[in-house]
């Protein structure tokens, strides 16, 4: 077992190696959030145009991608604290090299470093999770943990541009290499795991599944993930460009960014109680009129700005609670030796569905409307729920 029965009576927060958690996780995204919306801003700044500007997420996206699929291994070989210390370093150290060239090739290198970096955050921060507390927490725990993860967004994301174009993007630069404040935090977070791993957790006595069959154990929380990521990468991406002007496309997101913090949060404690797997169908069901009411808006003939907002809070709650829920529904489905083979399953899916947004919407909107886009995005939740419906039965009749 990943806990001891005295932490088991503890609140979440006094668990030992949460707050650790906690703090790596601010630092750590904060990082993150401030430079997602100004090292493309940067690029352009050096003279890149729009496609050179969408390049450097790209190349970021891609790189976190790449390594998640190695941080399993490194957990293996190196153990929790030399891996999570490396990758807040890698995550944070770059941005103040950002500072000596505005020039497209240097901001992409650095990206793809930061890319590294934020693999081993992703995956080793949503594993730690479930190493920590106990299987009749965790879906508080991860509610936790989410809410560590999405505050520092929730504030960031808007306000980095802002912050850069105002004061200097040397200043987003500097403040954006926080994630290296996190190393004593991961240090001690690492110390913590390692105890656990060596105490018993790896050399359980539960047998390793197949690398086919935990795979598809893990198919159905990552379709869930990847359809509700879809459309909140779209909208991410292309609310600055919906017909209703910037401010609305910030009180957009404003809404989108907050009901998906508070969702993953408040989400956890029901989803412990009652189990995950009923919330997910009518949660994407949701996500699906939240965007219908998104694309409503978005037509010459729809209602006005505020619907729009309302749409894309609405998709932030299913966006939220969907998040909490494929992590807790993915950790279930594994032995406990192979949480961290979910987790980076688990990130692989809600990176490439972010991704998939914007190049699907982008692409189809491009030939029709964003409209169509955001349309064509509700009926795959629709699609997916009924999949998890029947998955859902067949699993309870078992």
């Amino acid at each position: 077992m990943s806990t001891t029965p005295m932490d088991r009576d503890l609140p979440i927060f006094r668990v030992p190696g949460i707050r650790a958690l906690v703090w790596m996780s601010v630092f750590g995204f904060a990082g993150y959030a401030l430079l997602l919306p100004t090292a493309p801003l940067w690029a352009t700044h050096g003279g890149a145009d729009e496609g050179g500007a969408g390049l450097v997420n790209a190349v970021l996206m891609l790189a976190t991608v790449a390594v998640q699929t190695t941080v399993p291994w490194a957990l293996r070989r190196w153990g929790w604290r030399i891996t999570l210390s490396t990758g807040v370093l890698l995550l944070g150290l770059p941005s103040l090299a950002l500072m000596l060239t505005d020039q497209l090739a240097w901001i992409l290198a650095v990206s793809a470093v930061r890319g590294a970096g934020f693999a081993i955050l992703t995956v080793c921060g949503a594993s730690a999770v479930a190493s920590l507390v106990d299987a009749t927490r965790r879906g508080r725990a991860i509610g936790v943990y989410g809410l560590a993860v999405a505050a520092p967004q929730l504030f960031l994301v808007p306000s980095a541009a802002w912050i850069a174009e105002t004061l200097d993007f040397a200043v987003v630069f500097v403040v954006g290499a926080a994630p290296a404040l996190a190393v004593p935090f991961a240090a001690a977070l690492g110390r913590r795991l390692d105890d656990i791993a060596a105490g018993g957790l790896d050399a359980g006595d539960e047998a390793r599944q197949g690398r086919g069959r935990m795979l598809l154990a893990l198919a159905l929380p990552s379709l869930v993930l990847l359809a509700v990521t879809t459309p909140g990468g779209a909208l991410l991406t292309f609310a600055p460009q919906f017909r209703h002007g910037s401010t609305v496309a910030v009180l957009g997101l404003l809404g989108f960014t907050a009901a998906a913090a508070l969702s993953r949060w408040l989400v956890g404690g029901p989803a412990d109680r009652f189990g995950p797997s009923r919330f997910i169908p009518p949660l994407l069901v949701l996500c699906a009129g939240g965007l219908a009411l998104c694309a409503w808006s978005l037509t010459g003939t729809g209602p006005g700005a505020e619907m729009l907002v309302v749409g894309m809070t609405v998709v932030g709650v299913a966006y939220g609670s969907l998040q909490n829920l494929t992590l807790v529904t993915a950790f279930a489905a594994v032995p406990d030796r192979d949480r961290s083979i979910a987790s980076a399953v688990w990130n692989i899916g809600f990176d490439t569905g972010t991704g998939l947004g914007s190049l699907v919407v982008g692409f189809i909107a491009a030939g029709t409307s964003f409209s169509v886009g955001l349309l064509t995005t509700a009926a795959l939740c629709v699609a997916i729920a009924v999949v998890a419906l029947v998955g859902g039965a067949g699993r309870r009749a078992v």
